[in-house]
């Protein structure tokens, strides 16, 4: 019989480990200090567009990605998330950087202790599941969750509980991992089952949800960038996958809402709405580890005390080459709506300078300040994606009024290849973030930088074959195993 695993009681204790705002941090691949602690909360890519599967045009999808550099033969325990961790996606939909709307998500894991009869003895057995992984009764640890709509502040709004809109429950199912052909004779088919309609409170139209493990899609050969830009800037992009990445796996919360849900009083110039986004997760401020740990499994941290913020992502790429290394943890521990004291890191940026070091007479940094990047990373550009009024602060905004380009037709460089369905109005899956990155710091934005109009890439271009057209656009992980059965 399946049985919700409960945290076990106090016990014996060895260490205390304290959890503060001060030393936290998260997001982006491993790039701030504290989060190589705790991968489970390490917030990688964040993406926020307007649907452009068929006939879905009327809805935006938000997908927050989580757990980083997955490599599929990672069992027996895979790369289930923390049942002690929130994890949140928020919406700031008034402009002035802070959240108007949060969807918090929550695991809890269910264990069905499988027992073989060896010799007379009862014994629990060492593997994730012992057949046919679809069949839950072969299944020892899954994972379930729930969803939360908080309108107001995180913490003290006005929370609701979503619902899944078929069976009325409160409660989602987390398909397992991709463990493998023998596990799964079809794990697509599999995974889809747990794509689910969402009764979103507040809310006339239902949405779709899904958390689970998802193919890496973000295009970047990390090794390359961090060993000093080891790469040709003027290079050739190959489009033959995800460079460094192209081997991982991440694990996705993949939100689609009916965007009339989602925007509020933040508009551009001309009228048009814009929603501002961002996720974070969350854990508890104390830890306390247990020498004990109960017969269930469980127990081997006892944790306690308020929720404290330890990963933060909305546009990519800023806490890995814009904040200064010695804030990174502090960055990440914050809210937008306290990114002024940041602002130094945006107005005099060192990426530009270091790339004029390693490439002597190739890069030449703009001058500062760089309003540009102000304009691209704290508050939008106007007629795009930038409301009036605006707080500046970092997140991805959107304006879901522009038109979503089809999966087939969209250009990965965004708004610099005249798609502004694309990145920085928002996100989506094939947009190639790294490169425009590189393109903007360097002055793509500017009228007079010295090279402003130089085809800047890490090498690195994905092929959009390897993503979905459809909900959760992301592609199916790569199989733990290569054999087939």
């Amino acid at each position: 019989m399946n049985t919700v695993i409960k945290r076990s009681g106090l016990a014996l204790t060895i260490a205390g480990i304290c959890l503060t705002a001060g030393t936290a941090s998260a997001s982006s691949h491993r790039e701030a200090p504290f989060i190589t602690e705790v991968p489970k909360v390490d917030g990688t890519d964040f993406y926020m567009f307007r649907s452009y599967e068929s006939g879905r045009d009327s809805f935006t999808t938000l997908i927050a990605n989580y757990l980083p550099l997955q490599d599929a033969y990672g069992g027996p325990n895979y790369f289930d998330l923390d049942e002690d961790a929130i994890y949140e996606i928020h919406i700031d939909n008034s402009g002035n950087a802070r959240e108007d709307i949060t969807f918090q998500f929550q695991m809890q894991d269910v264990m069905n202790d499988i027992q073989l009869d060896i010799g007379g003895e009862m014994v629990s057995v060492p593997l994730k599941n012992i057949g046919d992984a679809t069949d839950n009764a072969n299944v020892q640890m899954r994972q379930e969750y729930t969803v939360t709509v908080i309108r107001g502040d995180r913490r003290t709004g006005t929370r609701q509980t979503a619902t899944n809109a078929t069976t009325g429950m409160e409660t989602f199912a987390k398909p397992l991992d991709n463990i493998g052909g023998k596990s799964f004779a079809d794990y697509e088919a599999y995974a889809n089952q747990h794509v689910f309609d969402i009764a979103i409170p507040g809310c006339g139209t239902n949405g779709k949800v899904f958390v689970g493990q998802r193919k890496e899609a973000f295009a970047v050969n990390l090794g390359e960038i961090f060993d000093l830009v080891n790469t040709n800037p003027l290079g050739a992009r190959d489009g033959e996958g995800a460079g460094d990445l192209a081997d991982k796996n991440t694990t996705s919360f993949a939100l689609e809402v009916p965007t009339a849900c989602l925007t509020g009083s933040a508009q551009t110039a001309s009228g048009d709405p814009v929603i501002g986004g961002w996720t974070t997760a969350s854990v508890r401020q104390a830890r306390v580890l247990n020498p004990a740990p109960a017969a269930d499994g469980k127990g081997a941290t006892v944790e306690g005390g308020a929720y404290t913020q330890v990963s933060r992502l909305g546009m990519p790429l800023v806490n890995e080459v814009v904040i200064g290394l010695k804030d990174k943890d502090r960055f990440n521990a914050s809210e937008p709506k306290d990114d002024g004291q940041f602002a130094t890191y945006v107005t005099n940026p060192t990426l530009p300078a270091l790339l004029e070091i390693l490439f002597a007479g190739t890069a030449v940094a703009p001058a500062t300040p760089r309003n540009d990047l102000v304009t691209a990373f704290l508050t939008g550009v106007p007629d795009v994606n930038g409301p009036e009024g605006v707080t500046a602060s970092e997140m991805l905004r959107l304006n879901p009024s522009i038109p979503a380009t089809a999966a087939g037709a969209q250009n990965d460089l965004g708004v610099l290849g005249m798609d502004n369905a694309g990145f920085p109005n928002g996100r989506r899956p094939v947009d190639d973030t790294v490169d425009i990155a590189l393109r903007v710091v360097m002055g793509a934005l500017t009228t007079d930088a010295p090279n402003k109009d130089a085809p800047l890439t890490d090498g690195v271009q994905l092929d959009p074959t390897e993503l979905q057209e459809v909900f959760p656009y992301l592609a199916t992980p790569i199989a733990g195993s290569p054999n087939s059965i």
